[in-house]
């Protein structure tokens, strides 16, 4: 009984090792999300510069990428020029939702950064976000012409995500 109740510690030990290195060896970015499949959110907000009136229906009729971004946010620095340069080929429009954040920092960020939104959809209080299942800036949404998402990718976008991702689903 003693030899077993010695052995158990090391048991639980390889059980937590096991489990943490499982963990570790899957991509981060690759966090399923039960909206894939479905038609986008329904939503009213205000857009960021001139608080305009945008809903969900106003982004259909072509595919579109739906970034979540904010001021605040340092990943978001690490794409931004990705999303310039993806916004200059165009090829796919680019919707912006800025998550938590301040209007006039936003709109700062925006125009010492560079915009590269068709529009800025203004989520102060993250509610649009938390429809879409978004768990922290930034995530990036591909959609489809009848706004059904069809990926999900959390984290920073690179060009391989644009040519990986975006460009086949283009063609399809």
């Amino acid at each position: 009984m003693i030899r077993k109740l010695s052995a158990l510690p090391i048991l639980i030990f390889l059980v937590i090792v096991y489990f943490l290195y499982s963990g570790l060896s899957k991509d981060p970015t690759l966090i399923p999300s039960p909206l894939i499949g479905k038609t986008i959110p329904e939503f009213t907000s205000k857009t960021l510069f001139d608080g305009n009136t945008i809903t969900s229906k106003d982004l259909l009729g072509k595919s579109f990428i739906i970034n979540v971004w904010g001021s605040w946010c340092y990943g978001c620095s690490i794409e931004h020029d990705y999303l310039i340069d993806i916004s200059s080929k165009n090829t796919i429009q680019i919707y912006g939702l800025n998550y938590k954040d301040d209007r006039s920092s936003a709109i700062k960020w925006l125009q010492s950064k560079g915009n590269p939104y068709r529009r800025v959809i203004f989520d102060s209080s993250g509610d649009i976000a938390i429809d879409f299942g978004v768990y922290g800036a930034p995530e990036t949404f591909l959609v489809n012409e009848q706004g059904v998402i069809i990926h999900k990718h959390v984290g920073p976008i690179d060009q391989s995500y644009y040519n990986n991702v975006i460009l086949p689903n283009l063609r399809k």
